[in-house]
């Protein structure tokens, strides 16, 4: 991961969104990875990213993330996605 599963200061409006919009920011996510709108906060969606850029991790730890803060793993699978988009990488 580019950022901390913490690392919400690291991009305000990708938080605020999260906190205050979960739902939206599920269907942006689940958009910028070309799946159906229910799935972004998925344990799946954050397991198909991981491996789809070899970032290090385990199902187990994806589902810890996002059965114990949500709002944090989704976050931080924003920031990621954004990151990589300026980095043409996405």
């Amino acid at each position: 991961w580019q950022s901390g599963l913490l690392s919400c200061c690291s991009d305000c409006g990708v938080c605020i969104c999260g906190a205050f919009c979960f739902p939206c920011l599920c269907c942006q996510v689940a958009g910028d990875m070309n799946e159906c709108c229910l799935c972004g906060s998925s344990v799946a969606m954050r397991t198909l990213y991981r491996t789809r850029y070899n970032i290090p991790g385990s199902i187990l730890k994806d589902w810890i993330a996002t059965m114990c803060c949500p709002v944090c793993s989704l976050c931080q699978l924003k920031r990621d996605i954004k990151r990589r988009k300026e980095l043409r990488i996405f």
